[in-house]
């Protein structure tokens, strides 16, 4: 576990170091059967280009679990995220390749809040897209 960000030591405009998420056809799996959604659109081609979709797409809730582990690892603390929403605007394609599909997230502090908390805003991209919009979280920190 890292450190503990200081409050006093962050400023507005300060930018978490960015990650990418890799995303296959096993992890949509793995996490459908962890949240116990198995809607079709998650792991069946086939269904999922019947209802219109280009592919089968990851679930929002798996997109913005990656997300926030930006913000998770730079404050080294899960508990430390007192709010969190987005917006979800694009899907995540995931092929049937070896491949499978990357999250590229990049955050900065957009604003210092009361009692030691700052606004964090993510930018969650996949395949060139913004796949959340309006995406923050509010974060206390030491």
């Amino acid at each position: 576990m890292t450190a503990k960000i200081a409050y006093d030591g962050v400023e507005v405009g300060t930018e978490l170091p960015a990650q990418t998420f890799p995303v296959t056809r096993a992890m949509l799996v793995q996490y459908a059967g962890a949240s116990g959604d198995f809607n079709p659109i998650h792991w069946n081609e086939k269904f999922a280009k019947e209802v219109g979709l280009p592919d089968v797409i990851a679930h929002g809730m798996f997109t913005m679990a990656e997300a926030i582990r930006v913000v998770t690892d730079w404050t080294g603390d899960p508990g430390a995220v007192v709010e969190y929403g987005v917006r979800f605007t694009k899907p995540v394609v995931v092929p049937n390749d070896d491949q499978g599909a990357v999250i590229e997230v990049s955050a900065k502090v957009a604003a210092k809040l009361d009692d030691n908390t700052v606004r964090v805003d993510l930018m969650a991209t996949s395949a060139g897209q913004k796949v959340l919009g309006m995406s923050r979280a509010v974060v206390r920190l030491a």
